[in-house]
C-alpha cells in the first residue's frame, strides 16, 4: 500500500514596527492514507495542533506567554483533512503510486534538567532526519515498557524536507535505573539502536561519605559488548 505523504505549509510574515521584529507564523496541514496533522506556530514553535483523536484544538504555548484563543481553527483542520485527502488520492492515481524516498532517523536522549537522585526530571528523546512520517517512539525502564508519562509532539519539518520529532518521559531517577527510547521508522531494517540513560549512584570512602551521581550516554552497541 502506498503511504505517500501530502504537506502544505504556509508562511505568515508579521512586522511588528513598534520594537522592529519581525514573527513569522506558520501553519501545516499533513496527511497520508493513516497519518494526519495540523499544527500552527510562531517562528519556529509550535503554538496549537489539532487532535483528532479526542476531536479538539490543543494550545501548546508555555505557561510564562501570553493566553491565546483559537476559535475555529480545528473545525477549519477538519475541512483542511478532507480536502487533503482529496488531493492525496488525485495526486496518488496521477503518479501511479511511486515509490517514496525513505530517511532513516537519527535519535538522541538527554535530560531536561541535572539529575538527581529521588528528584523529579524529564527525559527527552529526539528523533530527527527522517522521512516521510510516521515514527513510533516508545520507552522502557529496567527493561520494562513504560506507558505512563509519556508524550509526543507533533511532526516538525526541517528547512531540507525532512522531520522530527519530541517524546518526553517523567522519571525520578533512582541508583542503578536505566532508561531506554527505541524508535521504529519503515527506513530502518529493525528498530533503531537504543539511547540508553545509566544512572550509576557511587560511594567513596575517606574521611566521610561522598555521593557522586554519573550520568552516562550509551548506546545499544556499547551495552552489548560490555556485557
Amino acid at each position: 500500500a502506498c503511504s505517500l505523504l501530502l504537506l502544505l505549509i504556509s508562511r505568515l510574515s508579521v512586522d511588528a514596527s513598534s520594537v522592529s521584529v519581525e514573527h513569522k507564523d506558520f501553519s501545516i496541514t499533513g496527511c497520508s492514507e493513516t497519518e494526519k496533522e495540523s499544527m500552527t506556530g510562531s517562528d519556529g514553535q509550535e503554538a496549537w495542533h489539532a487532535d483528532f483523536n479526542q476531536k479538539t484544538g490543543v494550545v501548546t504555548l508555555p505557561d510564562f506567554a501570553d493566553p491565546m484563543s483559537f476559535p475555529g481553527y480545528y473545525e477549519e483542520s477538519v475541512a483542511e483533512q478532507d480536502v487533503c485527502k482529496q488531493n492525496l488520492a488525485v495526486l496518488i492515481k496521477a503518479y501511479e503510486s511511486p515509490p517514496e524516498e525513505l530517511d532513516p532517523p537519527e535519535t538522541f536522549i538527554y535530560s531536561r534538567n541535572d539529575v538527581q537522585l529521588a528528584v523529579e526530571n524529564t527525559l527527552i528523546c529526539h528523533v530527527t532526519d527522517f522521512f516521510p512520517p510516521p515514527v513510533s517512539v516508545s520507552w522502557a525502564k529496567n527493561n520494562v515498557i513504560v506507558t505512563e508519562d509519556v508524550s509526543l509532539s507533533q511532526y516538525r519539518p526541517r528547512s531540507d524536507g525532512s522531520f522530527h520529532v519530541f517524546s518526553s518521559l517523567k522519571i525520578t531517577p533512582e541508583d542503578g535505573d536505566v532508561y531506554s527510547c527505541t524508535v521504529n521508522h519503515q527506513a530502518l531494517q529493525e528498530d533503531s539502536d537504543i539511547p540508553i540513560y545509566c544512572i550509576h549512584h557511587t560511594i567513596r570512602e575517606n574521611m566521610e561519605t561522598v555521593q557522586m551521581l554519573n550520568l552516562i550516554l550509551l548506546n545499544k552497541k556499547t551495552i552489548n559488548d560490555s556485557l
